[in-house]
């Protein structure tokens, strides 16, 4: 089968899972029912694409299909704003209760965190992308140690209040934060549709795309800020989801076995999708909000993981 039709039966079941989601047992007024499952779809596709498109194209500047932005430390600095903020100001502060103070401060907290982490490397280095995901890793680590740390000094009710943030949810979506999500990924997007073609040459490696004309130092550094952007976005709006982009992107590997980003990041883009309403409708109607979807999806995501850290040992051998 052809990836045009691989396209678009991904496209079909998208469709369907968002009609499903969107009108199956709509209790009390639809009035008010639809707007509000309209905007949980919304904030699904949303970070969908975003995580979609963000692990696809990092993991073509990375050369590996196991690595994904979370490998940086952006979740974990998400957890660490969080925390602080319980910690110091308390679950009644406006910076808590501000919405818009709230996602601002997180999104720019990881993207300066990137930023400053690129900049570092990029000057002290040669090879910067494999002192990248070393320290990435590295202060991943540190980052989640030091937010164990807080909790459990933090006062016992006001950890409570911490947890709903520090596990993706879609139930309590925000529209406004939501509009402000949308155009934040239009606006990467523009930039994004443009070097497309750029990305297709540099998944034949450093040389080669350096051969081909391509500024790859340049490309890699805008590359990693864009992905950090999206990542952040989709994470301030609805809490971090550590292994759901290796999932889509793999699959979508696998699946559609080509070389072509526009394809390869449509295909993402779609699972994403599929998985995510697909995921939630099951969580909501099958499951009857017992758990979250993100605890599904980290369960599923961490077997999956080590099923392609053995393969590529197998490989390797």
């Amino acid at each position: 089968m052809q990836n045009k039709g691989k396209l678009a039966i991904l496209a079909a079941l998208s469709i369907i899972c968002v009609l499903l989601y969107c009108f199956y047992d709509i209790k009390g007024g639809f009035d008010y029912a639809f707007p509000k499952r309209v905007i949980k779809v919304s904030a699904m596709v949303v970070t969908g694409i975003a995580i979609a498109y963000s692990t696809v194209v990092f993991q073509t500047i990375t050369q590996n299909r196991i690595l994904t932005p979370s490998v940086m430390g952006l979740d974990s600095m998400y957890e660490v704003v969080q925390t602080l903020i319980y910690f110091f100001a308390g679950s009644m502060s406006v910076w808590v209760l501000n919405k818009y103070l709230n996602f601002g401060i997180a999104l720019v907290a990881m993207v300066l965190f990137a930023l400053l982490l690129y900049r570092f490397l990029f000057r002290a280095d040669k090879h910067p992308i494999y002192l990248l995901l070393l320290i990435g890793m590295i202060l991943g680590a540190l980052l989640g140690s030091f937010v164990t740390f807080l909790q459990v000094l933090i006062d016992p009710i006001e950890y409570l209040s911490l947890q709903s943030r520090l596990f993706a949810s879609f139930t309590n979506v925000k529209a406004e934060l939501l509009y402000i999500s949308i155009f934040i990924l239009f606006i990467s997007f523009l930039y994004g549709f443009r070097i497309m073609d750029r990305l297709d040459v540099m998944s034949l490696g450093r040389e080669n795309a350096i051969n081909l004309g391509v500024n790859y130092d340049r490309m890699v550094l805008n590359i990693l800020i864009l992905s950090s952007v999206l990542i952040a976005t989709s994470t301030a709006l609805v809490g971090p989801i550590t292994f759901f982009g290796l999932i889509v992107a793999n699959i979508s590997y696998q699946f559609l076995v080509t070389y072509k980003h526009s394809v390869l990041i449509l295909g993402a883009s779609l699972l994403s999708i599929i998985a995510l309403v697909g995921g939630q409708f099951l969580v909501e109607h099958i499951f009857e909000l017992r758990t979250t979807l993100s605890v599904i999806i980290n369960f599923i995501g961490g077997i999956y993981f080590i099923y392609l850290l053995l393969k590529e040992s197998r490989a390797a051998g």
